[in-house]
């Protein structure tokens, strides 16, 4: 909904509503919400309630996370480039869902004594 009222301007909740498949009722709701929260503004014009987008909350929420932006940023950086220095060596290992150890026919090299089954990762669908 915000990103309807950010890219088509001020709307009725009849136009913010067309893109969703709820009833009326319940749609009504979250500008009621988005209201209170501060992000939605309402003014009448005639019998329809405009609702407007109110950015600067957004962009406070923005400045409080753009630390951890950049923190994750760098980090995902740093493992994009562990990757780079890694070698692929063209072979595609299943691992077990919870020990990450590879295995050439199951996920688990038969630990799971047959548990596994349905869950095998290596599409075998054996221990």
């Amino acid at each position: 909904m915000l990103r309807l009222l950010r890219d088509g301007g001020p709307q009725p909740v009849q136009v913010l509503a067309d893109p969703f498949d709820m009833r009326r009722p319940s749609l009504s709701e979250h500008p009621k919400v988005l209201r209170e929260a501060g992000l939605v503004s309402e003014q009448r014009s005639g019998r329809q309630r405009m609702h407007r987008l109110e950015a600067a909350p957004l962009a406070e929420a923005q400045d409080w996370l753009q630390p951890y932006e950049r923190f994750w940023r760098g980090r995902l950086k740093d493992l994009g480039a562990l990757l780079d220095r890694t070698p692929d060596d063209g072979v595609t290992r299943a691992t077990h869902p919870t020990t990450t150890s590879p295995s050439p026919n199951c996920s688990c090299s038969g630990r799971c004594r047959g548990r596994m089954r349905s869950g095998c990762r290596s599409g075998t669908g054996t221990p």
